[in-house]
This record gives C-alpha cells, structure tokens and sequence, in this order.
C-alpha cells in the first residue's frame, strides 16, 4: 500500500512505487496525465468528490485517463484527504496520488506552479520525467471518447508547444454580446451580422484537454505571465458543441449528469 512521507520542507505526498504497476504503455512521446483536484471551491464546495450517477466527479476525469492509450504515467495532484483517499482505495496501482502543499492549493495559485510541482516530484522520486503534461481538470466528468490520444497525436503531429481542445462558443459569439451604460444597450462588437450562419469562427477553451510540452512548462517558469507554459507555439483541437462539460456550479453538475444519462442511453430509432 501507499504511505505517507514528509520532505525536507514540511511537505506531505504521498510514497511512489518503484515498481512497474504505475508505467503504462511505452511509447516514443512519454506522457504524464496530471489531474489537478483542489479541495477549496467558491462556486460549488466539494464538487470534485460530489457523487455523480453513483460516483464522485473526479473519477469520471481518472478512468478517462486510464482510458486513453497515450499516456505513460496518471497522477492526481490534491490537498483534499478524500480525493487521497479514493486515490489510494479505488486506483491504487494506477494512479500516483501527489499532496499538494498549502502554498500551492489557494484561490490565486498558479496552474503552471502545480504543474512543476507535480513533475519535480515525479521526476525526484521515480526519475520519470515526462516530454509532456496532459492536464485533465477533475472537475470535467464528460469528454468526448478519445480526445485525450486524439490531443497527444497532434502534439506530436505538428511539433508544437502545446494543444488545447475547443469548442464552438454558439449563440454566446461576440457579435451578439452586448455592453451595457446604465439601462441603455449597445454592441460589444460593431457588426452587421444578424443570421446565425454567418456569425465567424469563434471558440472558447473547453478545458477537456491542455497538453504542454516539459520544455514549454518549465521554460515559463518564473514568467509573469499565467499562460505563457503553453509556450509560443500554441496549437488547438476543434470538437463540437457540448462534448465537454465542466462543473463550477450546481446547475453545471445537472447538466453533466444529463449529458452522462444521453450517452448511456441508446439512440432512438428514426421514425418510420
């Protein structure tokens, strides 16, 4: 079983095997899955561990990861004792369970800094050091099937710095959002478009996959800049509508328990 350890600087994680139950399927680009699961959340409190069609939403994020062909080595990285403890009980020879320290589990914390964290204990405790880090949010329980080897194959496809997944922004496009100056309205953006097809191509990052190269992640580091470890060269995986659903609210956790009923049950028949 896992045991709990403590550094030279008061950290507390979780002990890594040594052994091969943690290494996955070897291939040329060596992968981390990483699955960031702060405990603290203003919008929804505990939503990563809330139960979710009989399971807490985080797993939803763990199993498609152990889904996904590409990836050499999941870890969970948390300061939440339940999520460590689902860790320990329901993956233990699949999933490294990391403890994050205080400093790096707060409101204004830096994605980019629990990254390296999560790498440099790998990297310490195991040697693995990875050519790249998925980021898998775990408060994302519906994705499409395979985006997470879709994202990896493009990475390695284009030689870029990083891939992000994105969806269609819909019928909330810029050209029909609207400032407002008191009671009065008027356009965001100056625009004569008026039909929905002819509104231009405009996407929002979906957060189902972020993929960053090692180089681009530590590169950044020390960079004012939150956004800059996806590096210069940034590269984007187009999905459709609704394939993913993050949870920051409670009506956010109906309509990922909708959309997981939609896709367990099957299509009806066209009508004859």
């Amino acid at each position: 079983m896992a045991s709990l350890n403590t550094d030279q600087t008061g950290a507390i994680f979780i002990e890594m095997r040594r052994s091969s139950a943690y290494i996955r399927k070897a291939a040329d680009l060596k992968v981390l899955g990483l699955i960031p699961a702060r405990a603290g959340s203003q919008g929804l409190p505990g939503k990563n561990m809330r139960p979710l069609l009989g399971k807490p939403v985080i797993a939803y994020t763990i199993d498609a990861a152990l889904a996904a062909k590409r990836l050499s080595r999941i870890a969970v990285t948390t300061d939440d004792p339940q999520v460590l403890q689902l860790c320990r009980q329901s993956y233990p020879d699949s999933v490294i369970a990391l403890k994050r320290p205080a400093e790096l589990a707060g409101n204004t914390s830096r994605i980019d800094d629990v990254m390296r964290h999560a790498c440099r204990l790998l990297c310490e405790q195991d040697g693995f050091r990875p050519d790249a880090v998925a980021l898998l949010y775990a408060n994302v329980p519906v994705r499409a099937a395979g985006i997470i080897d879709r994202a990896i194959e493009h990475l390695e496809a284009t030689s870029a710095d990083s891939v992000q997944t994105l969806s269609p922004v819909g019928k909330f496009h810029p050209y029909w959002l609207y400032r407002m100056d008191q009671d009065r309205i008027h356009k965001y953006q100056d625009n004569q478009v008026y039909r929905r097809q002819e509104l231009p191509a405009c996407y929002y990052i979906d957060s189902a996959v972020g993929l960053t190269t090692w180089k681009a992640l530590f590169a950044a580091e020390g960079d004012p800049d939150p956004h800059a470890f996806w590096g210069p060269d940034k590269r984007a995986l187009a999905q459709p509508a609704q394939e993913t659903i993050d949870i920051d609210t409670y009506r956010d956790l109906l309509l990922a328990e909708a959309a997981l009923r939609e896709k367990q049950t099957p299509s009806e028949p066209p009508a004859s």
